[in-house]
């Protein structure tokens, strides 16, 4: 049985997700399959906007998932400090079929702030090759992602989400607008070389940006900068380039503040330009002497990471304003209708078609069973008609066209039932009708459709 605990934009606050993206990989996977028994495989999809647990539970239908909701609940909150209250106040619970469509949607970039945008298929991706490190992947969330990934491209390639390029990055960017006159001559300073960097510069410079200079906390900004053409920033010299910037953007994976207050204040008196204090309480500006350095031009900063690069004291220095993905997220543009609802209907079909599979093969053990049931009969009674005398070719292609025949309709009935969920009804009559006992593994069992629906995990009782 599948199961999704889900923490994104639509049901989290900002800082809850800052903190489950700090206890997201394959770390907290390992630890939740270990929590249960019967959890075979564990796959955390952690971004920006969204943490999710996919989870393969080794129970038949029927069976409650939530003693293993609430122990991947435990891990969950060991490796991110969320109290397990606040988890289970906050995270969704899908089980059943409706996983896979949930995770499709997810993947086509039909659940992002941006719709349609491009950077989740490829987090997605790099999920499942996480999990596959941590060894904590299963069969079926492996058939789960690689399907997830085909859809996205089918979506991709056949509706209109996307067409545009939009993402976060590109929507911070037109978010700024307003503050940036020429970015052909706005001083550019990009903080980070992971996986939003590239992205970024590509859309500085779709802005027509050209001094764009890119600083590491780990040490990569040379590397990164001759592979794109750019400058690089010394660790010496941050705090200035901080503060000589027009625009900042950071996007970078380190669970610490890059950028604060205090090396705004430093970097500038390091550059001798006059940065006047702010009064928290009323706003007001405490004017400097009027032969004091040269006033600090306005400064945007955009906040990219997860968790915040930023500490949200910047804002106390003169002129600096900053953009964050708190603030992006309110900004989101509306979904184009048409389009997303034709990629909601190819993830649908998706869907559907993924627990169609995945029920037609929770009856295989049944199926093999009656057939071989069968054809031991037909055989028995090719080997009597031979011990009779009548070894005729006829006579043995009659008896298998029979067996055949009769097996026609109890394999469309065998299809029948389990897209159904009715594999029961099926294990039943085939005791009934022919003393054929099969005990189903719990891992082929699946929920039926009605369970497709999402619900609020349960307070503990």
């Amino acid at each position: 049985m599948l199961i999704l605990l889900s923490a994104s934009h639509k049901n989290s606050s900002f800082e809850v997700l800052e903190m489950l993206s700090v206890g997201g990989g394959g770390e907290t996977a390992g630890h939740i399959v270990a929590k249960h028994v019967a959890l075979s495989g564990a796959v955390i999809v952690a971004t920006c906007n969204r943490f999710e647990a996919y989870l393969d539970l080794d129970e038949p239908y029927g069976v409650s998932p939530l003693p293993a909701v609430y122990a991947a609940i435990e891990a969950v909150s060991a490796n991110s400090g969320v109290p397990q209250d606040t988890l289970r106040d906050t995270l969704t619970l899908v089980h059943g079929n409706g996983v896979a469509e949930h995770l499709f949607a997810v993947t086509s970039g039909l659940e992002s702030v941006v719709v349609g945008e491009g950077e989740i298929a490829g987090q997605v991706r790099r999920s499942l090759e996480q999990a596959r490190a941590a060894g904590t992947t299963s069969p079926e969330l492996e058939r789960l992602f690689q399907r997830a990934s085909q859809t996205s491209r089918g979506v991709k390639n056949r509706t209109g989400i996307g067409s545009a390029g939009r993402s976060l990055v590109r929507l911070a960017l037109e978010l700024a607008e307003s503050r940036v006159s020429d970015w052909a001559e706005a001083r550019v300073l990009l903080v980070g070389t992971g996986r939003y960097a590239g992205a970024s510069l590509a859309a500085l410079r779709d802005r027509g940006a050209e001094n764009v200079r890119v600083y590491s906390p780990s040490g990569r900004a040379q590397k990164f900068a001759s592979s794109h053409g750019i400058d690089a920033v010394l660790a010496a010299d941050f705090a200035g380039a901080v503060a000589g910037a027009d625009v900042v953007v950071t996007c970078t994976l380190g669970e610490d503040h890059v950028i604060d207050a205090a090396l705004i204040l430093a970097g500038r008196a390091a550059v001798g330009v006059n940065s006047h204090p702010i009064d928290t309480e009323s706003r007001a500006v405490h004017l400097c002497p009027a032969d004091a350095a040269p006033e600090a031009p306005p400064q945007l900063i955009i906040d990219l990471g997860l968790p915040r690069n930023v500490a949200p004291n910047v804002v106390d220095v003169a002129g600096v304003e900053l953009l964050d993905l708190e603030t992006i997220s309110i900004h989101a543009p509306l979904e184009e209708l048409n389009a997303t609802d034709e990629a909601r209907e190819l993830v649908g079909r998706a869907a559907r078609k993924f627990s169609a599979v995945a029920e037609e093969q929770s009856l295989a053990p049944a199926v093999v069973a009656l057939r071989t049931y069968i054809f031991e009969l037909r055989d028995a009674e090719i080997a009597r008609a031979r011990s009779r005398g009548d070894s005729s070719e006829q006579t043995e292609q009659a008896l298998r066209h029979l067996t055949g025949v009769l097996l026609h309709t109890p394999m469309v009935r065998a299809r029948e039932l389990a897209r159904a969920g009715e594999q029961e009804s099926y294990i039943t009559g085939l005791d009934a009708l022919f003393g054929v006992q099969v005990d189903l593994d719990a891992s082929s069992s699946a929920a039926p459709a009605a369970d497709a629906a999402s619900a609020d995990v349960p307070a503990a009782s």
